[in-house]
């Protein structure tokens, strides 16, 4: 576990606690992921900025969630551990990238996806590609892991590293009830 904690008080009670920000870095650490590419996003800002921060992992922001997949294919080739931090609604600009680059040549990619659109959300025109995330990800025959829990984040370091055993990308959607809302 990283040395970034703070502290609760419930009830008078002090609590030891890891932010799930945290966790979710501890666990790439853990799986040796030493290159990331994001998207700026409301739901993954948090673990973004700790990523940012974190000195063994090298963050290079981008514009496009399909020109993160180009870094990360590089990176890989280039002897990396890449991941990409990305939303769902994005995903429809990633099929060719996917499909002629990702998988065609057998690159591992665990993409960590804030999973935008379902009950409780206040943008309608997330919902959209709420409803073909699933479809489109199963299309592609892309391993798929939905993170509903806080809990759900002790998978992570797993799912990682089957991602680079098997070669292949591998979906981890987080909803807002995973970041703590709706």
């Amino acid at each position: 576990m990283s040395n970034h904690k703070y502290f609760i008080v419930t009830r008078g009670i002090q609590e030891n606690t890891v932010s799930i920000h945290e966790q979710i870095i501890d666990s790439l650490v853990a799986s040796r992921i030493d290159f990331v590419t994001s998207v700026p996003c409301k739901q993954l800002g948090g673990v973004i900025e700790c990523v940012e921060k974190h000195p063994d992992i090298m963050h290079i922001p981008v514009n496009r969630e399909d020109e993160g997949m180009g870094l990360c294919a590089g990176a890989y080739l280039g002897g990396k551990r890449p991941c990409i931090f990305m939303q769902n609604t994005a995903l429809g600009v990633t099929v060719n990238a996917l499909a002629t680059l990702i998988q065609f040549y057998q690159l591992p990619l665990p993409m960590l996806i804030s999973y935008r659109g379902e009950l409780g959300e206040r943008v309608a025109c997330q919902v959209e590609m709420a409803i073909h995330t699933k479809a489109i990800l199963n299309q592609l025959n892309i391993q798929t892991y939905h993170f509903h829990n806080p809990e759900d984040v002790r998978e992570l370091e797993g799912i990682i590293n089957h991602s680079f055993m098997s070669k292949k990308p591998t979906a981890i959607l987080t909803d807002g009830t995973f970041w703590g809302g709706m």
